[in-house]
């Protein structure tokens, strides 16, 4: 007989961890097979877990968040100007530096030596400018794009503004938004030789605290990246490589790409700097901002100065000086060149000032070697030499050497080095060196990745200084081999100096990004006897070089008159400047200032780039810049002397709308003397005129009288005319004859008459297509109390019924005009 059987039911609930009794089965006897079905619900099991995994997750994220900062906190907020042990708190002795958004159209075009001197007017002309503050800069960003490209000149302060922005956040006064910052040296970058790297790895090289998931964290927090120093890559960046997953490992330089590109990350923030010549690596159509760092404005030079020289006469003093010399006050906007301007001038200004400093740039290079040689004495030996022959003798090994290094790598257009460049110029930079200390003032050693050595330094200026002391040694030592770089010598012949000079200037002139140009001013200076004296110890002899300078600055006079590129043009001007060589100042000054005011003055046009560059880097201003004194293949290139003269008269010179962008921006500097300006019989058409109305508007402007007739304008340029002849404009005298403006045109610059700010005094509208309909308006403004003394109709259709209304008008009280021109009116 089968056994019956029985079924028992339980329910169980439990949330996790905890236990339930149930009793139910107590007691019972079981015979026969026994069936037990325990069930349970996996899917809120997993719920549980998964919860559970997450919030561990996050707290894990929040918790490197917090260390992070803390890490990046500790790493950013010190600083150090030359030597290590001269290490300060950076929001100390911070100085803020000009940043401003720049065009993307101009990297193609970048050469050094020419943007050291357009940032430093540049600095002075911020009107115009998107002025951004660093620790704005991730703000700025309005594009979809997520990438800030930033450019500047070397020492300008792109690394320290890196510095200082990862300061300020990590201090909780700048970008809050961003939840990590992670700076990457592209100097550093170039140590990971690994072809196959993921990301991850990538990041665990410069951040071995990360134990986290770098995929989550992107995903959930705001991130930013920051790469410093393109321009110290040596990574080939393709562009057209291929597409990369977040997992895959590929090169660095595949990796780079794919940020740029968005491939990888695409919400997080990237932040690029580079030198100019560098800045196209990156394709302007990744790029949501562009930006440049242009150093110091005029008032931030004396507050660094101030701020270094405690003493208040000794910073005056300083200040002075500087001023004195043009060169010096230009290449002051860059913060490193402050330090090394301070350097010597409180070392010889101050503490020598019986000794004359009316010196040229390779001078204020040498005294600057000097003091670092002083201090490397004092530091690292008993006795202090002083005298300077002695100290170049003590010294000269090391720094033969490292002049050799500067050279070779300077031919490379490397600006940073590892421990084999070092090696391969014999230089020991092992902690027992001999040379330790005199390397620790002049040229900076950081520790990379696992350690790694990187060299450079404490300037590119230095470097290229000392490059030119290697080329000058070996011609004083008649070592060829180094020299066969500029010139291949002929067997038995005789090397000239001038021979060296006249193919490093060929040879800079060849550069396209101009990497020779501040070496080459440098070579010029060194070949001065009065700087072979101060290298005494150094240089074994001095040569009397004075028929090799003639020769060369001969060369150079006849480079002047030939076709040559304005970087060319301005670098070999200051080359003439480092020969102590005035001749061809003087000569620009006579074209600026000529007897014969009537004679035509032929100029080439890198003659004519030179001249307009003089005149505006000079404080000078002229009474009158007549455009059309001067012959020349294209006067557009003569625009920019409206910076600085009271009266410019450009009348019939082939100028366009384009042309009115530099005038658009000179009239809106706060230091514009610019009182006349006459654009008549140009193809400046509207829109080239709103640009100079747009500038009327601005409250620098100062323009009293503006000529604008024959310039194809239309009554659509008379919008923006009309409006700023209602706000407080300067202008007192308008001439826009022989304009196509119609009744409508005029109407709109008679309905400014009437406004209470208007100031104009004289108004000529002779041939500009009106009727008698304007004449309404016309007399309407007359009637009240305009300050309108002269109008000039001639030439017009205004017919009986235009003239009596203008009449009416004249025998009103508060009519004030005194001339009236109606001859050839119909």
């Amino acid at each position: 007989m089968g056994a019956k059987m029985s079924k028992v039911s339980v329910d169980v609930k439990a949330d996790t961890s905890s236990a339930v009794n149930a009793p139910v089965l107590t007691g019972n006897d079981f015979r026969g097979p026994v069936t037990i079905i325990c069930g349970s619900n996996t899917a809120e099991q997993q719920n549980s877990t998964e919860k559970l995994t997450q919030e561990q997750e996050n707290l894990g994220l929040k918790e490197f968040l917090r260390s992070h900062k803390i890490y990046m906190k500790e790493n950013s907020k010190r600083i150090f100007e030359g030597m290590k042990e001269k290490e300060a708190n950076l929001n100390e002795i911070y100085t803020d530096v000009f940043i401003t958004e720049g065009d993307m159209k101009e990297v193609n075009r970048e050469r050094e030596i020419l943007k050291i001197d357009d940032a430093f007017k540049n600095t002075t002309k911020t009107s115009q400018d998107n002025h951004i503050k660093c620790s704005e800069i991730f703000q700025s960003l309005t594009d979809k794009k997520k990438i800030i490209l930033t450019k500047g000149i070397a020492g300008i302060g792109k690394t320290v503004s890196v510095q200082k922005l990862i300061l300020d956040w990590t201090e909780g006064t700048a970008n809050q938004d961003v939840d990590a910052m992670f700076l990457f040296p592209f100097r550093e970058m170039n140590q990971i030789k690994d072809k196959h790297i993921s990301f991850h790895e990538f990041l665990l090289k410069f951040y071995p605290e990360i134990k986290i998931n770098v995929i989550k964290l992107t995903e959930k927090y705001k991130v930013a990246f920051i790469f410093d120093g393109l321009d110290e890559s040596r990574l080939n960046l393709d562009f057209e490589c291929r597409k990369l997953s977040v997992e895959e490992r590929s090169s660095v330089d595949e990796m780079i790409i794919n940020l740029i590109r968005g491939d990888l990350f695409p919400s997080s923030l990237i932040w690029i700097t580079s030198r100019p010549a560098a800045a196209n690596q990156i394709p302007f159509k990744f790029v949501g901002l562009f930006t440049e760092v242009r150093g110091f404005t005029d008032q931030q030079k004396e507050e660094y100065f101030r701020k270094r020289i405690k003493d208040k006469s000794q910073a005056d003093e300083m200040i002075k000086h500087i001023k004195r010399s043009r060169s010096l006050y230009i290449m002051c906007h860059i913060p490193v060149f402050c330090w090394i301007t301070a350097t010597v001038l409180h070392d010889i200004l101050i503490q020598n000032n019986e000794e004359n400093i009316d010196t040229t740039l390779t001078e204020m290079y040498i005294h600057f070697l000097l003091i670092q040689m002083k201090m490397k004495n004092q530091k690292y030996n008993e006795r202090t030499l002083r005298e300077r022959s002695k100290l170049f003798e003590s010294n000269k090994t090391i720094i033969l050497k490292l002049a050799k290094l500067a050279f070779e790598q300077l031919k490379k257009e490397n600006i940073i080095f590892y421990e084999e460049d070092l090696e391969e110029c014999d230089i020991d930079v092992s902690e027992e060196s001999e040379y330790t200390g005199m390397i620790a003032e002049i040229f900076k050693k950081e520790y990379g990745l696992h350690e790694t050595k990187v060299f450079s330094f404490i300037h590119l200026s230095v470097q290229e200084f000392l490059a030119a002391l290697h080329v000058f040694i070996c011609y004083m030592t008649n070592n060829m081999k180094d020299l066969e770089f500029f010139i291949t010598p002929e067997q038995d012949t005789k090397i000239s100096l001038h021979d060296i000079l006249k193919e490093a200037i060929d040879k800079a002139m060849e550069s396209e990004r101009g990497h020779l140009d501040l070496f080459l001013r440098f070579l010029m200076g060194l070949s001065l006897e009065s700087s072979q004296k101060l290298l005494k110890g150094l240089l074994t002899r001095t040569e009397d070089t004075r028929d090799s300078i003639t020769e060369t600055t001969q060369y150079i006079q006849q480079l002047q008159d030939e076709w040559i590129s304005d970087e060319a043009s301005v670098n070999l001007f200051y080359c003439l400047l480092e020969l102590k060589d005035q001749s061809l100042y003087q000569r620009i000054q006579k074209y600026l200032h000529p007897d014969d005011s009537d004679s035509v003055i032929e100029l080439s046009s890198s003659m004519c780039t030179l001249m307009i560059y003089v005149l505006v880097m000079s404080e000078n201003v002229v009474d009158e810049f007549n455009m059309n004194r001067y012959d020349v293949e294209d006067k557009k290139r003569l625009v920019p002397a409206v910076r600085c003269c009271r009266r410019a008269l450009f009348s019939g010179c082939g100028l366009t709308a384009e042309s009115c962008e530099v005038v658009s921006s000179a009239l809106q500097s706060s230091e514009c003397p610019l009182r006349e300006l006459d654009l008549s019989k140009n193809d400046l058409k509207d829109s080239g005129v709103k640009l100079i109305s747009d500038a009327l508007n601005t409250h620098n402007c100062q323009l009293h009288t503006l000529r604008l007739s024959g310039c194809n304008l239309t009554e659509e340029c008379c919008v923006s005319l009309s409006s700023c002849l209602q706000s407080s404009s300067s202008l007192r005298e308008l001439d826009l004859s022989n304009n196509d403006l119609k009744d409508s045109g005029v109407k709109l610059i008679s309905d400014a008459l009437n406004t209470h700010n208007f100031q104009l005094h004289t108004l000529r509208l002779s041939g500009c297509h009106v009727t008698e309909e304007c004449c309404v308006s016309l007399s309407s403004c007359l009637q009240s109390s305009s300050s309108l003394r002269e109008l000039d109709l001639s030439n017009n259709d205004l017919k009986d019924s235009g003239v009596k209304l203008i009449s009416d008008a004249l025998n009103t009280h508060n009519c004030q005009l005194h001339t009236l021109r109606l001859y050839g009116d119909r």
